[in-house]
């Protein structure tokens, strides 16, 4: 194996060193690996027999350190520091918590549950709610500027965005909104009237023949979402109408089954623009909202999810290929970094295709808890035009969170069982912290490396 597959074996001593180390320059290109003989799958390998053979596939704060990058514009040394210190800080307290037996529930959310907590924060020289208050005063700064600088608004959403600002920096950042806060209102309105008008002329009128089968499988994917809230007529309906208006409009690709599952994030985010923060939405009465708030929530929701998805509609098109060459460089990218892994993936009949494809699909929300759905997305959508990119590593270091406990599988059931049910359930925003800084070291680490990923842009 080459030297990274060595050195990724041993995880914990890997990121230990990484992380602590300031380092400045880019680490040295990682070594080709050679060819390894790959084990025969008794599993399916082909797009199409993976389709046949699944009956339905879509069944911490961070420290004042990070808060500096406000101040610059992104670059890879900005978000490389920012990651240093979210390994730095979080990476002890975590992992503390993940191997307890008997944490409790404040310890999953996050919370100090003892005097030894506090004072680990005193130690640390950090005051969390105070760090939480400065960051929404820098959010609140920019986002009030006359002439937002984009690019440090990438920056300081990158570590996550406060739920106070979260809508209008998200709508700044998916590009629906201009820069200039002189625009915004007028372009929010006419954006709205604009979606109210494709619902006029797409959805309140009889179905054209060529759209029925587009219109049966959005009527089909929608009750499957999980939580009381999904299950309102009245959220089903907004969701039918986002989601055909947007097949209509894209047909190259039409709608894919699990689009539903990538409004969500949107429509969670504008929709606690109109409620109390705080407020519990999981048992909310939509209809509780006024009819122009869920107008504007819903056209929000639509033109997000449009300028989004554009950046990714590879993924959907000519049978998805572009999540199979995804699939395929994920493999390829995991073969490098740790053999290991990879070889008993391999071992035991492992097709990536069988697990990775979800998580490109979904963008990973069917493995996280809500909550922790939109604190990535905070950093998808700070990525911008990279994000295609970024995502890959991200999957990759979401596998790899996961190392030890693959490796004690095994054999083929054991290893797909887990890999379909990963137990993410208690993550909180300091995991996809980790996460994503993980994901950024990886990036970081090999995206040069000779022979190596060649991304469709």
């Amino acid at each position: 194996m080459g030297d990274h597959s060595q050195k990724y074996a041993n995880d914990s001593d890997l990121k230990n060193s990484f992380w602590k180390k300031n380092i400045r320059n880019l680490p040295g290109r990682a070594s080709p690996k050679k060819d390894s003989k790959s084990v025969s799958s008794s599993a399916s390998t082909s797009f199409d027999d993976f389709q046949e053979s699944v009956s339905d596939a879509w069944e911490v704060e961070v420290e004042e350190e990070i808060l500096r990058i406000a101040d610059v514009k992104i670059s890879k040394r900005i978000v490389h520091s920012s990651a240093n210190n979210v390994i730095g800080f979080d990476k002890a307290s975590i992992e503390k918590i993940h191997k307890s037996k008997n944490y409790s529930n404040s310890d999953l959310k996050g919370e100090s549950s003892s005097q030894t907590d506090k004072n680990k924060n005193i130690e640390n020289g950090l005051n969390l709610s105070e760090a939480d208050s400065n960051k929404l005063s820098k959010f609140q700064t920019l986002l009030e500027s006359n002439l937002l600088n984009l690019e440090d608004l990438k920056a300081l959403s990158w570590s996550g965005v406060p739920v106070e600002v979260r809508p209008m920096a998200w709508r700044l950042l998916a590009g629906y909104l201009p820069v200039s806060s002189e625009r915004r209102q007028q372009t929010l309105e006419r954006k709205r009237i604009d979606y109210a008008n494709l619902v006029k002329q797409y959805y309140d009128t009889d179905k054209d023949e060529v759209y029925k089968d587009t219109y049966r499988q959005i009527h089909i994917d929608i009750p499957r979402m999980s939580t009381a809230l999904f299950q309102q007529t009245i959220v089903q309906e907004m969701f039918e109408r986002i989601l055909f208006i947007w097949a209509i409009r894209h047909p190259a690709s039409g709608y894919v089954q699990g689009m539903n599952d990538l409004v969500t994030p949107f429509y969670i985010v504008f929709l606690q623009e109109y409620l109390p923060i705080g407020t519990n939405i999981e048992n909310l009465d939509v209809n509780s909202i006024s009819k122009e708030n869920r107008n504007s929530l819903e056209a929000d929701s639509f033109w997000c999810l449009s300028k989004f998805l554009d950046g990714i509609q590879d993924n959907y098109i000519f049978a998805q290929l572009g999540i199979q060459y995804k699939v395929n460089q994920l493999k390829e990218l995991i073969q490098r970094i740790d053999g290991t892994l990879h070889e008993h993936l391999m071992k035991h009949g492992i097709d990536y295709l069988q697990f990775s494809f979800r998580w490109m699909n979904n963008l990973l929300t069917r493995e996280l808890p809500l909550k922790c759905s939109i604190r990535l997305w905070d950093t998808y959508l700070a990525e911008s035009d990279c994000f295609a990119t970024f995502q890959l590593y991200v999957c990759a270091a979401f596998l790899l969170h996961w190392r030890q406990e693959l490796l004690e599988e095994k054999d083929f059931q054991g290893l797909m069982i887990m890999l379909q049910n990963l137990q993410t359930q208690n993550w909180t925003d300091t995991d996809i912290s980790l996460l994503v800084a993980e994901a950024y070291r990886l990036k970081f680490t090999f995206a040069d490396a000779p022979n190596h990923l060649t991304t469709k842009r």
